[in-house]
């Protein structure tokens, strides 16, 4: 007879998450002064002190073995712990729950719980660490910026706002091989309407001579930017991870939108800034832009962020923090940019309209991909539908997107070029090819094939999808 009974399976969840100084409290009695941030925050004194005295104790024990590498991360049967030390002596630990599955038992007992002690990849959920450093860095600056501003105490106010917010937005079931990469998602272009948005953005900038960098993006993808790649790639996850799915918009349609009629004098535009003043015409409307830290030459500078969106299209101007922005700037950056902004995403969506007429109806493909490219940070995905900070939906099963972390992890072992196939066990095929610093992950569902016929669809793609590439064979 079968139980009525399901089994209940549990993804991963944070269980906590804290910054620690060990040289803050040296002396007994004084270790809570060690410990500048602690998630949960309700959990009690003794026991953040026991944890973090743990954690402190298992990275000076594993520096016993390799001075210079102390410990990644910590397996236990129900959790695992992972260990990121940023800036000298500061420490971030993460600590997830395993995923788990709950038995229902007859006769009335207790469930079995049963802990997935193996399904969770360190190099996933340690990226993600170094991406919460990141992002806090990208809108505070350093630790030890905020250590010279104003202290412990300083420091400790700043972590607290920044990931009181922050952490609620981690959602650790949907992390995967694209927060290893942490790549960027380039806009395909032809040549001409590339250069009007080069031409765009010399003439914004020498018009108004008060921005530093500029960056445009159309359809949450990238097609300029004068950033450095590090900052960009960070700044990158913030825009599509956060700030344009809380502005997100129905999109007018390109060639068909009332665009065109110009009118003299003040042409019709669909712009709006992100960031900063909601409505320019509110006399009660606030100039104040958020701050953010990007790397210089004399180690980095603070710039206010100015986001501004028309239709599809956004463009984010960056402005040295010494310079107030008043309401008189965003009116003439508003009257610049809205119009030509608006035109551009009309004629990008024309553009993108026409190519894909040429190249015909998309049929469901036998094989879906990932691929990334370590020296520009290109990302492509057809196996991600959607990525934002609250949902990745993936068209493949879990089992798959596993197989690729554990493929991604044997890369990273080696220099050389390689290539590996497996074959999973829903009649599924899984290919990775590593080939002069970029990486092309190919999952097929192709039943009965051989491995030769394999490695012969895998070719037919590199043809047609990276015909510009150069792979390896």
């Amino acid at each position: 007879m079968a139980s009525g009974a399901q089994d209940k399976q549990y993804t991963p969840s944070l269980l906590s998450f804290f910054i620690y100084n060990p040289t803050f409290g040296p002396r007994e009695g004084e270790e809570e002064k060690k410990i500048l941030f602690y998630h949960p925050s309700e959990i009690e004194k003794n026991e953040k002190i026991r944890n973090v005295g743990l954690c402190e104790a298992i990275v000076q024990f594993t520096r016993t073995f390799c001075p210079t590498k102390p410990a990644k991360s910590l397996h236990t049967q129900k959790n695992r712990q992972f260990f990121f030390e940023p800036e000298e002596n500061f420490w971030i630990v993460m600590v997830v729950r395993n995923p788990m599955i709950e038995k229902p038992n007859k006769d009335g007992k207790p469930s079995t719980i049963e802990y997935q002690e193996e399904e969770l990849l360190d190099t996933v959920y340690g990226a993600v660490v170094r991406q919460c450093y990141s992002m806090y860095k990208l809108f505070n600056g350093t630790f030890g910026r905020a250590m010279e501003s104003g202290g412990v105490e300083l420091l400790i106010q700043k972590l607290e706002k920044f990931f009181y917010r922050y952490l609620q937005t981690l959602h650790l079931q949907s992390c995967d091989l694209l927060d290893v990469f942490g790549g960027i998602s380039f806009f395909p272009l032809d040549k001409m309407t590339y250069l009007k948005i080069q031409s765009f953005v010399n003439r914004v900038e020498e018009s108004l001579s008060l921005i530093k960098y500029t960056a445009f993006l159309y359809n949450d993808q990238l097609i300029w930017s004068g950033l450095e790649q590090d900052d960009m790639r960070i700044l990158y996850k913030y825009l599509t991870t956060s700030l344009f799915p809380r502005h997100s918009e129905p999109e007018l349609a390109g060639r068909d939108s009332p665009l065109r009629p110009e009118v003299t004098g003040n042409l019709l535009h669909y712009g709006r800034f992100l960031t900063g003043p909601a409505n320019l015409k509110d006399p009660e409307a606030k100039f104040r832009f958020p701050k953010i830290f990007v790397s210089a030459e004399d180690g980095y500078e603070e710039l206010h962020l100015i986001v501004y969106k028309a239709m599809s299209a956004a463009a984010c101007f960056m402005i040295s923090a010494n310079v107030e922005l008043t309401r008189e700037f965003c009116e003439q950056l508003d009257g610049l940019v809205g119009p030509q902004l608006t035109l551009l995403a009309s004629d990008i969506c024309e553009q993108f309209t026409i190519n894909r007429r040429i190249s015909g109806p998309e049929k469901e493909p036998q094989f879906k991909f990932i691929y990334f490219n370590h020296m520009n940070l290109a990302e492509k995905s057809t196996i991600h539908m959607r990525k934002t900070a609250s949902v990745c939906l993936t068209s493949v099963h879990p089992d798959l997107m596993k197989i690729l972390g554990d493929i991604n992890c044997d890369f990273a072992r080696v220099d050389e070029d390689e290539e590996i196939i497996v074959k999973a066990m829903t009649d599924y095929w899984v290919v990775g090819k590593k080939s002069d610093q970029r990486e092309l992950y190919v999952i097929l569902n192709q039943k009965n094939a051989n491995l030769i016929e394999v490695n012969e669809e895998v070719k037919r793609l590199c043809a047609t999808q990276f015909n510009n590439i150069f792979f390896l064979d």
